[in-house]
């Protein structure tokens, strides 16, 4: 690969990955950066470095608010910085998919529900044990001494897998009303390598049985997940996706505590 064609490459992958960073998160990117659906559609790859972005971001924040406040104090701050920072882009993802497949008793009904921009009771519900949970879990970890490690390899790991869920089935939202439609069509074999490999770096701190039992949880998850889909929707949305996303970093949270608490 000759000088000219590698840094068109590598310039190539850099303005991707700024179209993912923008997709799920309020950082800004350069002005210049070109668009286009296939662009778009093709910046997936980077979901998961994303999650390692603002990750890293949050660690940060606690790290500075728990030098200041107690440790439940930090936590709250963090996750507030953490929906700020991604605009509850995947909160609002899960209160969606909660609501329309909690509300609907048709594949058609639950789809109108679930574009509503209202909120219902299952999504509310769903929304307040999610976060709660979310806060007891990291409080706990944060006692041990493992806020860090585990929020930068939840938010890579859920990421990872959610994105992965596009390859494995149909779209099934309105295409003209759908911010999301450019990530839903099919994945490359790279990119799923791409998405694996970075899914699973972060877990390397943790050691080998916590990875294991990771892996096996998204392997479980995924099938169950697609299968619960294709039932109740006959494929996926957007905010399928982001309910997708919490739901395993919620889950990531739990498997650390199951393994870290004596």
């Amino acid at each position: 690969m000759s000088n000219i064609t590698s840094g068109r490459w590598w310039c190539y992958q850099w303005q991707l990955f700024c179209l993912a960073l923008s997709f799920f998160s309020r950082l800004p990117i350069p002005k210049n950066t070109p668009y286009s659906a296939e662009r778009m559609n093709r910046s997936g790859r980077y979901f998961a470095v994303v999650g390692f972005v603002i990750g890293a971001l949050c660690a940060l924040v606690f790290t500075v608010a728990s030098a200041v406040f107690p440790v439940s104090v930090a936590v709250v701050i963090t996750m507030v910085f953490s929906l700020l920072l991604t605009g509850a882009f995947h909160e609002d993802g899960l209160a969606d998919m909660a609501d329309g497949i909690g509300g609907g008793m048709t594949v058609e009904k639950r789809l109108l529900i679930m574009k509503d921009s209202r909120l219902g009771t299952y999504g509310v519900s769903t929304l307040v044990m999610v976060l709660l949970l979310k806060f007891v879990t990291l409080v706990e970890l944060a006692n041990y001494s493992q806020f860090i490690a585990a929020i930068i390899l939840a938010y890579v790991f859920s990421r990872a897998v959610a994105a992965s869920l596009i390859s494995t089935m149909p779209y099934v939202s309105d295409p003209e009303g759908s911010k999301s439609k450019p990530l839903a069509n099919q994945q490359t074999q790279k990119e799923l390598i791409f998405l694996a490999v970075c899914a699973l770096l972060p877990a390397v701190y943790w050691g080998m049985q916590i990875t294991i039992t990771l892996v096996i949880w998204a392997f479980l998850f995924r099938i169950g997940f697609k299968r619960w889909l294709m039932a109740r929707l006959g494929g996926f949305t957007g905010d399928c996706l982001g309910a997708a996303q919490q739901i395993v970093e919620l889950s990531v949270y739990l498997i650390l505590l199951a393994y870290t608490v004596p």
